[in-house]
């Protein structure tokens, strides 16, 4: 039986409020041996830890998160009141910096850092791309950018990533030459645009990471066409399964 590796997609964030140091710590304590996360830029240039543009969904307040200042941004709690009521009104957004900081008391562990193309779009992508690779460069292989946007992991690799992800917004002939020609180390795309027969499942140097599964079956039946990477936001109740457990990361 083919074992997919977990990516903790946007921290354990089934149970925490996504993109948040809880979110991620709860996702490392349960055993991830990986994390993706999303990064956006404040309007003075810091990268921070969040997926919208729009602050909405997360904080409940109607405000581009590009359009603030990092000390304008630290008035307000990533706590997802429609999910968790008050539980988490006093968790901050982020930084990346903050994140770093964390994942470097866990050397094993590796962490996908999403580039966000709401702050690609609106500051430009080589300015974006380089404050990001300004900070996560020091971890070295421990952080691996990936992107929708093709010119965000060129401009990365010019600025010393080893590996790169792309992330497939599509399944169709283009986005299969695209991923020829960019040849990413991980190729991700969502589960749902899978073809049914595995032999159309396009091949090349990269592995595979699919998301959002919180199906154990589900992932157990994509390994077994070849998937390497799940990725779900599910991590802990995903590794309490049996077969699933057995690629989690030991704490000790």
């Amino acid at each position: 039986m083919k074992i997919p590796e977990l990516i903790a997609h946007r921290g354990h964030a089934s149970q925490y409020p996504e993109n948040t140091l809880p979110a991620i710590e709860s996702a490392l304590k349960a055993g991830a041996c990986y994390v993706e996360v999303d990064i956006q830029l404040t309007t003075d240039g810091i990268p921070v830890l969040f997926h919208d543009d729009d602050m909405q969904r997360i904080t409940g307040i109607t405000q581009n998160i590009t359009e603030l200042t990092a000390s304008q941004l630290a008035q307000y709690s990533a706590s997802e009141k429609t999910r968790f009521g008050e539980r988490f009104s006093d968790t901050p957004i982020p930084t990346l910096t903050e994140l770093l900081s964390l994942l470097r008391a866990w050397p094993e562990r590796k962490a996908f850092i999403e580039i966000k193309d709401e702050s690609t779009k609106r500051f430009g992508t080589e300015w974006v791309v380089k404050k990001i690779m300004e900070q996560i460069a020091p971890l070295g292989p421990q952080c691996i950018p990936i992107s929708y946007e093709v010119e965000a992991l060129q401009v990365a690799r010019t600025l010393g990533a080893k590996k790169t992800g792309w992330v497939a917004a599509k399944w169709d002939e283009a986005s299969h030459q695209i991923a020829n020609q960019l040849t990413p180390n991980y190729l991700f795309t969502n589960h749902t645009r899978l073809p049914e027969n595995p032999t159309d499942i396009w091949r090349g140097p990269w592995q595979w990471a699919l998301y959002e599964v919180t199906d154990p079956a589900l992932a157990l039946t994509l390994a077994a066409k070849g998937i390497e990477m799940i990725e779900t936001m599910a991590i802990e109740e995903m590794l309490s399964h049996p077969a699933l457990k057995q690629n989690a990361c030991s704490n000790g």
